[in-house]
């Protein structure tokens, strides 16, 4: 189990959210936990003097590229990016310096998987640099994943079937638990424990984390086979709950 970075971009600036605020229609409604003073490239070149490899840059919404484009030239081939990719651009985010591009919106139409615009994006960017987000919200007893900045739900649920026939098309998985990210109040137990029963390819989890203590129970109910991130939790992005350095430590516990 690793501990994989991450930097969250909303109008260009690095930000920690709460994730089922983040709705276009009403922006009032956003909570922000955390504005950095710093720029994204900052955090980056910090992950790259720690050699956390597999951390994701997101681009929440439009205002992002000069700032994403920056944290990837700091470290070059160990980020990963998403928000916005297509089948149009994917190729030229892996020439900024991304070691894989992260999609979920653009291979979903009427709330149903394109498996053909999924097939193509695989052909184009190869298996081997697509990371699928199936970053999910819970609707009764599934988990459904979501799209267009955790806003609209689709049709398709996280089970055992899904991931493995989405799993020949990329690399790894990238799920939030959008019902709790940002809130620092602990992780969405039945969606890890499903994960850890299910899961093929790697695969981070990320939504809840509040201490350290999180961590070790996502790799003990996710039976290892999971790595996860820690946002608004960190002191690097204003928390109190785990501090950067400890998070570091943990995760050279497993490599």
């Amino acid at each position: 189990m690793k501990f994989r970075p991450c930097i969250d971009l909303h109008n260009g600036k690095v930000k920690q959210i709460v994730g089922s605020t983040l709705d276009d229609g009403s922006p009032e409604k956003l909570q922000t936990n955390f504005i950095a003073d710093n720029p994204a490239a900052y955090f980056a070149e910090l992950y790259r003097r720690d050699n956390l490899t597999g951390g994701h840059i997101i681009k929440l919404g439009p205002g992002n590229d000069e700032a994403a484009q920056q944290a990837l030239a700091a470290w070059p081939g160990g980020m990963q990016i998403g928000g916005g990719i297509s089948l149009e651009n994917a190729i030229q985010w892996l020439d900024y310096g991304a070691s894989h591009v992260i999609v979920t919106s653009c291979v979903f139409k009427g709330g149903k998987i394109d498996w053909d615009y999924l097939d193509r994006l695989a052909v184009k960017v190869g298996p081997n640099r697509l990371v699928l987000d199936l970053s999910c919200r819970k609707k009764g007893d599934d988990y459904f994943i979501v799209t267009d900045r955790w806003q609209k739900f689709t049709e398709v649920t996280i089970t055992k079937r899904s991931l493995l026939k989405l799993s020949a098309f990329c690399d790894e998985f990238l799920i939030h638990a959008a019902d709790v990210e940002g809130k620092c109040a602990g992780i969405e137990e039945k969606l890890v424990e499903k994960l850890g029963r299910w899961v093929t390819i790697p695969t981070t989890y990320a939504g809840g984390v509040g201490s350290l203590e999180d961590m070790s129970r996502i790799a003990e109910i996710g039976q290892g086979r999971l790595d996860a991130t820690i946002g608004s939790a960190l002191d690097i992005f204003g928390g109190k709950g785990v501090a950067y350095r400890d998070a570091v430590t943990f995760s050279k516990r497993f490599s």
